[in-house]
């Protein structure tokens, strides 16, 4: 039985690495995959089956070739004023989102920033009463709550006005939302599906990728997206973690198009009916509503471009004078911290804003472990007390992002994410004063007293970065 158990373990681990050296995507992550696979037996092989191997070549994520997804990767047209920006760095880095993204930036946009759990959902749910012809959302997290039981309560009201609502949601982000609870959302007519849902057969092909969207259309002319979830956790204190912050954006004008054009292309994957959705219907010339200009980045596992992450790495090149970064899974990768550095010892004022707590251990030690080698370049690390899930760069106080995008592995190659480039020196000196006033002295980490805390922490710092290519 012995002898039988080492030639299965000896097979299995040799299928693991041949497989990481054949299709690794880059070297850190295949020699901890290559390590995880030897050091823990059976099980080592198991989680890079899990959460290792490459999907794309499953027939799962050809979903950017099938007919239905290719009908929304057509790039937008630019809008002609938008070709001259007034600053160089708006207008190089609208191009590489046009690029890898195929949305455009416009203008004549309405953005309202909201970052208080309470106003954020009392927004959502004025715009919700106001729909006229249809409601199209989709979020990552949709928990049981109090929250959950206001959508329906509206969503019953609209239905029987004739509104047509259509809810997708991750299957794994709100696992919770099934049984009764989904029953219920149908009976009242809404048309519910979950994305990438996690059946017998499909498991070990599915797990690894999630739709980490938080997106709501109303009409086709008012838009939601950041980085809030349909959870309780943003409107009282239901964890040790206290009241959970974030960014969200309110988007009204032509933008609502790229946004809009994400949520049709997920509901067209995720629903099993065979007719499409009329496109001229749902993305129509949107008037209007202000003077502000904005960009949908949009990214996923199937994507050709990591998006997400050359929309971070461009923004950090293109700083002259100041980044700001909130982010609470500030896990970067080389590229990313190699970017970061360079752009401290250049000059810029680099300053990093995380959650002192985390609902993930892995992620805080994880985070902790780069956090000597930014310090010694002068980056200055505040870590506030509350839980802050908003996922936000600035620079110059010109340039915002806002979105769903951690700074992590996850979002930049396992995740559908989604984010709002906001281009107006109004909104993103508007977030600076809002992260500056959380950057105070007393939360501010310290070079030389960073370096003496205790071995054991060191120690599992270390440990958590030899994992952290796999989170």
């Amino acid at each position: 039985m012995n002898t039988a158990l080492l030639i299965l373990y000896i097979i299995i681990t040799l299928w693991a690495i041949a497989s990481i050296v054949f299709h690794g995507s880059r070297p850190t992550k295949s020699i901890s995959w290559v390590l995880t696979a030897i050091v823990f037996p059976f099980a080592g092989p198991l989680l890079y089956y899990l959460f290792g191997v490459n999907r794309r070549k499953f027939k799962i994520f050809r979903l950017k070739h099938s007919e239905r997804r290719k009908l929304f990767d057509i790039p937008e047209e630019e809008q002609e004023s938008l070709r001259n920006f007034d600053l160089r760095k708006k207008a190089k880095l609208a191009r590489l989102v046009k690029n890898n993204s195929l949305m455009s930036a416009y203008e004549g946009n309405k953005i309202t920033l909201l970052n208080d759990g309470e106003k954020t959902f009392q927004s959502i749910f004025e715009a919700i009463k106001k729909a006229e012809n249809y409601i199209h959302m989709q979020y990552y997290i949709i928990e049981k709550g109090e929250l959950t039981d206001t959508f329906y309560t509206l969503f019953k009201q609209k239905t029987e006005e004739g509104v047509q609502v259509r809810l997708i949601y991750d299957s794994l982000g709100s696992s919770g939302l099934r049984g009764k609870t989904i029953k219920r959302f149908r009976d009242i007519g809404v048309d519910t599906h979950s994305i990438l849902p996690l059946r017998f057969g499909n498991t070990l092909y599915r797990l690894n990728y999630r739709n980490h969207r938080k997106i709501l259309i109303i009409d086709g002319h008012t838009g939601f997206t950041g980085g809030v979830n349909v959870s309780d956790k943003y409107i009282r204190p239901i964890s040790n973690l206290g009241i959970w912050k974030d960014f969200h954006v309110k988007l009204e004008g032509p933008v609502v198009n790229s946004l809009h054009r994400i949520f049709l292309q997920d509901y067209h994957t995720s629903s099993e009916k065979k007719d499409l959705l009329d496109t001229s219907k749902y993305l129509t010339k949107i008037p209007t509503k202000g003077e502000m200009t904005a960009q949908i980045v949009s990214s996923g596992p199937d994507s050709k471009q990591p998006a997400i992450m050359q929309q971070y790495i461009a923004m950090i090149n293109l700083a002259e004078n100041r980044i700001c970064i909130a982010n609470p899974y500030f896990i970067p990768g080389l590229p990313v911290l190699e970017a970061l550095k360079i752009a401290a010892l250049s000059g810029v004022e680099v300053s990093l804003l995380v959650p002192k707590k985390s609902d993930s251990l892995m992620a805080k030690y994880s985070m902790a472990s780069c956090f000597r080698e930014l310090l010694a370049v002068g980056v200055k690390i505040y870590t506030r007390h509350d839980f802050s899930h908003s996922k936000v760069i600035v620079i110059d106080q010109e340039i915002a992002s806002v979105g769903s995008g951690n700074f992590d592995y996850r979002s930049f190659e396992h995740n559908f994410e989604t984010n709002a480039l906001l281009y107006d020196t109004e909104l993103a000196t508007k977030i600076t004063e809002e992260f500056d006033a959380h950057c105070t002295d007393d939360i501010c980490l310290d070079y030389e007293t960073f370096k003496k805390r205790p071995v054991w922490i060191k120690f599992l710092e270390g440990l958590a970065k030899f994992f952290s290519p796999l989170l």
